[in-house]
């Protein structure tokens, strides 16, 4: 099977490389530029000798003009309109599994990636996404928007991996990664300081919400200001500002009044939300009675009930929940790992 991997220039995307060459796999390397500012961090000259040596032919595509448009413009505007954007499930979405994916396959068989993640056969589900082996690095999550047709002609290497096997793997065959420090930041954020970038998009021309007031919960009454909806999140404690008698934390963004709801921790828990965008994976028809949901990625899944109805879905959770924050993923799980669906909060 001739595979075309995608590698970004770190140690998993590598991993997933040369262990299906190892496995007797023919293999291409393809690496997109995403950022059309990536001369600092660019690990294409370490990645050609290193390709070279392996006697793996390397592509280099350039999408930096897509990632702006489909990535980083909707992160800016999703802010903008006092949601909490997830660029990573978006870029799977537009860009790893759409544009690159479809260049991949005019080059090979199959495409793979360094995602810890899965895809096995369900006997009801048939080909499906599943969370990988290593609960801790787990990308199911952020997979959760890709359509399924697409994942099911994708491979990942990594599903029964652990991090810290992958890097002794590597070691024991004298080989680094041409990036091989592992980021956790978002990739076109310098310094992981979103609030810096999207003052610097202000200057450029976007409009982002202004000063308002902020509302004490269950009192309707206006204890401070705050600096604009864009500077917080659902569940948020530190840095709101405001001296008080007890920790406070924010609550709710409404952004028809510009008003920001905070109130103590007692009051954070939620019973239910709601989500678009529907990324069906399994025919609700085929679900479990049991299924769980993820609202956030350093969370499991959670009991809950879960309605789907035209292009939507309702999430009522077995037992309260720290308020999901609008604009980041609902994943929907069965009891052995399988994602059944995911959508954008809202």
């Amino acid at each position: 099977m001739n595979i075309t991997v995608a590698i970004s220039g770190g140690a998993d995307s590598l991993f997933a490389l040369l262990f299906l060459k190892e496995n007797g796999h023919q293999v291409t390397a393809l690496h997109a530029r995403f950022l059309a500012e990536d001369a600092g961090n660019d690990p294409v000259p370490a990645m050609e000798p290193l390709f070279r040596a392996l006697g793996v032919p390397l592509r280099v595509v350039d999408l930096s003009e897509a990632f702006r448009r489909q990535v980083m413009e909707p992160f800016a505007r999703a802010h903008a309109e006092a949601r909490t954007p997830n660029p990573c499930a978006l870029c799977n979405r537009a860009m790893k599994f759409g544009l690159l994916f479809d260049r991949a396959m005019d080059w090979g068989d199959a495409y793979a990636t360094g995602h810890y993640a899965a895809l096995a056969t369900h006997p009801i589900y048939g080909p499906s996404l599943r969370a990988g082996c290593d609960g801790r690095k787990d990308q199911s999550y952020f997979l959760a928007l890709v359509p399924i047709d697409r994942l099911r002609r994708c491979l990942f290497p990594l599903a029964e991996w652990k991090k810290s096997d992958i890097r002794a793997w590597l070691s024991a065959r004298g080989l680094t990664p041409p990036l091989p420090a592992e980021s956790q930041e978002i990739c076109f954020i310098p310094g992981d300081d979103h609030y810096a970038w999207l003052e610097e998009r202000r200057r450029e021309g976007l409009r982002l919400p202004g000063p308002g007031p902020v509302l004490l919960a269950g009192e309707n009454r206006v204890i401070a200001k705050h600096n604009g909806l864009w500077r917080y999140t659902e569940g948020q404690r530190r840095g709101l500002g405001i001296p008080w008698k007890e920790p406070l934390y924010a609550l709710e963004r409404r952004r028809e009044s510009n008003t920001l709801v905070v109130g103590p921790k007692d009051k954070l828990p939620v019973s239910s939300c709601s989500a678009s965008e529907l990324n069906l994976m399994v025919d609700p028809a085929l679900w479990p009675k049991n299924v769980f949901v993820r609202v956030r990625y350093h969370q499991a899944p959670v009991p809950a009930g879960v309605e789907v109805s035209e292009g939507r879905m309702t999430v009522a959770f077995a037992t309260p929940q720290q308020p999901p924050a609008p604009g980041q993923i609902a994943a929907v799980y069965d009891d052995d790992g399988f994602v059944l669906a995911g959508g954008v909060l809202d």
